[in-house]
Order: structure tokens, then sequence, then C-alpha cells
């Protein structure tokens, strides 16, 4: 029986190079990537104006922000399989226009209601995107070399978003309205749907067999419950609602699994879960970006509200890291050709793993430096595991499934920014409130406030002034970075595992992979 290595090299060796107009075609798919990622960090700093503007209740303004993800995660593997039923490159310009046309109506929103509502609609069409531009790749570039400097590229597109995020986001709402953070995806998107159809080559399964809508229905009955519950845990921690949202979720998912496994042309190949570097590859997918999110979530709050940064000054101190991981990305190509990525991604872990310790280390200290280095120390190693884990999925699949198989490494990420904020953001929440202690002399309505969450203790601090002010503030800063210390070494330990499902699963089967 043939090894896994060499059963790539003949593949490999069946596969052809493309030229110019291949990496035209990648250039083309990077508009999408580069506009959803900028599109999950801008929305945050738009909040406060729209808040203003539109007077949201409290529950509308979380649904503002979560009706989007919500239905992205929930429609993902629904949208990789019609991809690869009715064509992907359909897909992306179906979804392009979509997005394109609800993200103009967003922007002149005149209610909370019509702008939630536009968010689902985002989202929608969203799920067309993502699937489409991973899957597109996988039949562009046959030859793995290549696939795996288009990966890297692809992967780096998201770090290069969520770095421009905060400073694009900064910059529109200095000179602009709040809807300019919704209007940038039409320019964005324009050069997409006239190029496309030009440089890249429509793809689709073959052999798709009938659309299973009961399948369709049961997948979104299994996400939905899910993502909203892992939501709910970030906002309001356990409780029965939640446990029971989990319980239909799994109950769902099992019936979506039996029916999978008894439908001779499945709407997912659930097989493919019973390969080692598939499953694994998703598991490192999602555990590295709990990992990255949870960082972010507790160091952006600490730059500006601690160290007293302005929005855009903290995203411009993210930068080196993010430019780290966007580096990481393309140097692990070639070095993923020489060792095998059992050896490779834990190897980079082990600096995600040092940047996380080093948080924990320095937390209550106001060392700009330390912080910026620790990113990219994490940067780095997420910058490589993404890559390789997203190249080991798609080469795991068969070609006529890129589609699905693109959709359930989206899902992964998107589960994994929503755990890094429910698991690492609400830990830290309970930590904070747990070890915050108030003067006396605070009223009760400002104690309230200021134990909910950093932000409003620190505005309750400038709203109190002199010395109680200074002395809520100073409990704050002690009471959050105390819990960033306790969360900082969880995230360490989430990366930890992360590199010892790296080390047991990839490059381990010998099943063939989809070149073969």
């Amino acid at each position: 029986m043939m090894t896994l290595t060499q059963e790539l090299r003949i593949a490999d060796e069946r596969s052809q190079r493309v030229g110019w107009r291949g990496w035209a075609a990648l250039v083309v798919l990077m508009l999408p990537v580069l506009l959803v990622s900028v599109d999950n960090t801008v929305l945050s700093f738009a909040l406060p104006q729209i808040a203003l503007d539109l007077e949201p209740s409290g529950t509308e303004q979380l649904w503002i922000i979560d009706a989007y993800p919500l239905v992205l995660a929930s429609l993902l593997v629904t949208m990789g399989t019609l991809g690869d039923r009715f064509g992907r490159r359909r897909m992306l310009l179906l979804g392009a226009t979509g997005f394109a046309v609800v993200s103009a109506l967003a922007a002149f929103a005149p209610s909370a209601a019509w702008l939630i509502a536009a968010r689902a609609g985002m989202g929608v069409f969203g799920a067309m995107l993502m699937p489409s531009t991973l899957s597109l790749l996988r039949s562009i570039f046959t030859d793995r070399d290549q696939r795996r400097l288009a990966i890297a590229i692809w992967a780096s597109m998201f770090s290069a978003g969520s770095a421009l995020g905060p400073i694009v986001g900064g910059f529109l709402l200095a000179h602009f309205a709040w809807g300019s953070v919704f209007l940038m995806a039409v320019p964005v998107l324009v050069p997409l749907l006239v190029l496309a159809p030009l440089l890249v080559p429509e793809s689709r399964d073959p052999h798709p067999g009938r659309i299973d809508p009961v399948s369709i229905a049961l997948s979104l009955a299994t996400m939905v419950p899910i993502v909203y519950g892992i939501k709910e845990v970030a906002v309001h921690g356990l409780s029965a609602t939640v446990g029971a949202l989990f319980a239909a979720g799994a109950g769902f998912g099992i019936l979506f699994v039996r029916r999978q496994l008894r439908a001779d042309t499945p709407m997912l190949d659930m097989r493919l879960f019973r390969r080692p570097t598939f499953t694994g590859a998703l598991l490192l997918n999602l555990l590295s970006v709990v990992a990255l999110v949870g960082f972010l979530f507790f160091v952006a709050q600490h730059l500006q509200l601690i160290v007293g940064l302005t929005p855009m000054q903290a995203g411009f101190a993210l930068v080196p890291g993010l430019a780290a991981m966007i580096v990481a990305g393309l140097v692990v190509v070639p070095i993923a050709k020489r060792f095998p990525p059992r050896i490779v991604v834990p190897g980079a872990l082990v600096l995600s793993i040092g940047g996380y310790v080093v948080i924990a280390v320095v937390a209550g200290s106001d060392s700009l430096g330390a912080i910026v280095g620790a990113f990219v120390a994490l940067g780095i190693g997420i910058g490589m595991a993404e890559t390789v884990s997203n190249e080991l999925i798609l080469s795991s699949a068969p070609p006529e499934k890129a589609g699905a198989a693109s959709a359930v490494s989206e899902t992964a990420y998107e589960l994994g920014a929503v755990l890094g904020t429910a698991v690492l953001g609400g830990l830290l929440t309970s930590l904070y409130r747990t070890g915050l202690v108030l003067p006396a002399e605070v009223p009760d309505a400002a104690a309230d406030a200021a134990r909910e969450t950093l932000a409003g203790a620190m505005h309750t601090a400038d709203s109190l002034g002199g010395a109680v002010g200074d002395a809520v503030r100073d409990a704050a800063s002690h009471a959050f970075d105390a819990g960033v210390t306790v969360t900082a070494l969880l995230g360490a330990g989430l990366v930890a595992i992360a590199a010892i499902v790296a080390a047991t699963t990839l490059g381990r089967s010998r099943t063939a992979p989809a070149e073969h």
C-alpha cells in the first residue's frame, strides 16, 4: 500500500500548473474575502453612532450585531452544497449581487428593525460568497504547491481585513455617517461582478444528485439553535434555555447525520469525517480561531479603556501582529513542502502559546510593547496553522465536493469566532464581575453599571470624578487585568490542545486524497 506522501506525489505529477489567468482569478476572488473580514470588525465601531441615530433597545442592539453571523453560520453548509450542484461561480455572483444590494439598503435603514432585517439578508448572501471562493480555488489550482500558496493568500486576506477594519472604520466614521460602513461593499463587489465571468471558470459536481429539502431543513435546525445558544452563553451565561437550545441542535444534528449516511447522494458526505486529516484540520481551524478572537476580545478593551488609546490607535497597535500572521501564512508554504504538517503546525503553535503566556505575565501593566510582541507571536502560529489546515481540508475532500468541504471549514471558522467571544470573553466577564471591589461611596445605580462591563466602569469613573472616580477606575482595571491572567492561561491551554490535535492527526491518514 502506498503511503500518503507517495499518493500526493503521484497526484501532483498529474496536475497542471496555472498561468497568469489563474492568479488573476485569485485576485478577483480575494475581493469578497477582504470585504467580509473588514465587515466583521468595522460594525462595532459604528454601533455608538447607530445607537444615537436609530435608538434601538438593548435587545435590538444585540441583534444588529448577531443577526449576520447567526444566519451566515447556519446557511454555510447548505450554500456550499448548492454551489456544488448549480455552479460555484454562479453562486458567487448571486451572493455578490445580493450582498451589495442589501448592504446599500442597510446603509439607509430608517429603523433598528430594518437594519436587523438587512443584516440577516447580508448573512444569507454572505453564506453564498465564502464557500464559493475557497472551493473555486480548489478547482483552479490543481497543482498542490500552487494551491498551498493560493490558500495562504486567501487566509491572509482575512488577517488583512481584520487589520484594516478598525482603521477603515475610524476613517469613515470621522468623515461620513454610519451608513458608509455598509456602502463600502458596493465599490468592492462591482469589480467582482465584472471580472469574475471573464477570469473565473465555472465548476460544479458532475453528479450532484437530487436536492434534498429535508436535509437542508435538518442542517438549519441543527445550526440555528447551537449558534444562538453559544451567543446566549456569551451574553447571559448558562441557563435552562441554553440547555434546551443545545439539546435541540444536537437532536436535529443526529437526524441529519443518519439521513446523510443512508442517502445515495448525501448533501454532506459524512465519510469525510472518518479521515483523520480532514477532522483534525477542522478541529485545528476551530481552536485557532477561538484563540485569536478571544485574544482580540480582551486586548482591544485593554488598549482602549485601560491604556487609553483611541479605536484607530488600537487598530494600528494590532497591525504588527496581523502583519506577522499574513507573512507567516505565506512563509509556511515552502516549509510545508519539506516537513509534514504534524511537525510544522505544532512547532508554530508553540509561539502562539508563548504569546498567551506573555499576556498572562504582563497583565496589570501598561507595557504596550509586550502586548504587541505577544500578538506577533500569537499571529505567527495562527497564520501558519490556518494556511495548513485549510489546504488539508480541501485536499482531503473529493474535487466534486469542494463546496461542501469549504462550507464545513467556514462553519468551523464562524463557530470558532462565536466560541472565542462566548468562552474566553464570557469567562473574562464573569471573573471581572466577581473580582470588582468598588468603594462604598459609589451609588447603587452607578455600581451596577460599573459591574456590567469595563466600559461601564470607566464611564462611571468619569461621571463621578475626583478621588472616588479614580478609585473606581483603579478597581475596574485591577479586576479586568486579573481576569485577563486567568483567561490568557486558558487560551494557552486551548492552543496547546490544538497543537496536540495537529501532532496526532495531520498527515497520518492513508486515505487517498482527492487528487488521486
